[in-house]
């Protein structure tokens, strides 16, 4: 049994980084499910699991930009300026209110589904190319976007990237910008995250403290699986990333929605 929950971790967190990376998404949105369904990690461990997937997984993607010279960005600065405080909120939430997973599930895929295909729409369209970069939000739009996706990070696990990403290439900003500082974001808000938690579960009981196989198992893949993305982003052509990240949100969403309904 412990073999086949580290080399199901493993392999998950590798297939997982390497779709999503490109597109400036860590996958903890796509390992939530896998979680509940294959491993069977109970609420609220799996948040914290997801959270130490995140900070094992995001130095193989982030190492490769900084390389890269692409990853330390004012829209960096901004988007974690802005989630750091959210996952702190976020995360006294989930352990003292603790919404159950069906309300998370209905809450994604209302967020979700609407922004795969308003970003889709938007990409498919013969003007769109021209909107590339011209509808940058506001600093203080950015950075009030990046803390309501802190909160949401903070109480389920996903980083924020699969919220910011469509969000934002959706008005307009280009992947090679999007993607390093949305993994950057991902990466120090599931740090806070998950220091926060092991706080709260000094003080408080329960399943707090995160599944540690589990989560270092699904890291060490997105780790490999993420730099290997991230050093595939740059041969891809730009509307290819749009899309994918926009079939992505619509595939995460519609799964969401299915469990939520079941």
């Amino acid at each position: 049994m412990d073999g086949w929950l580290l080399w199901g971790g493993l392999a998950a967190g590798l297939l997982i980084a390497m779709v999503t990376a490109p597109v400036g998404v860590s996958g903890a949105v796509f390992l939530l499910p896998v979680q509940l369904s294959v491993f069977a990690v109970p609420n609220p461990a799996l948040t914290p699991t997801n959270l130490l997937y995140n900070v094992v997984a995001g130095p193989g993607a982030l190492g490769r930009h900084h390389r890269a010279g692409s990853l330390w960005s004012p829209l960096t600065r901004r988007l974690i300026t802005g989630t750091l405080p959210g996952v702190v909120a976020g995360a006294a939430l989930r352990v003292f209110v603790l919404p159950g997973p069906a309300v998370f599930r209905i809450m994604i895929a209302c967020l979700l589904l609407p922004l795969g295909l308003w970003l889709c729409a938007r990409t498919l369209r013969p003007s769109a190319p021209a909107a590339v970069g011209t509808g940058e939000p506001s600093p203080g739009t950015l950075t009030g976007l990046a803390l309501a996706v802190g909160v949401v990070g903070g109480l389920y696990g996903i980083g924020g990237g699969s919220l910011l990403g469509p969000i934002l290439a959706g008005r307009g900003l280009p992947m090679s910008r999007l993607a390093p500082a949305a993994l950057a974001a991902t990466f120090a808000t599931s740090v806070v995250g998950a220091a926060t938690f092991a706080l709260l579960a000094l003080f408080h009981g329960g399943d707090i403290a995160p599944h540690w196989r589990l989560g270092l198992a699904c890291g060490l893949g997105g780790l490999i699986g993420g730099y290997l993305g991230a050093r595939l982003q740059p041969r891809l052509p730009e509307t290819l990333l749009r899309l994918l990240l926009g079939l992505l949100a619509i595939g995460t969403g519609t799964l969401y929605a299915a469990q939520a309904l079941t």
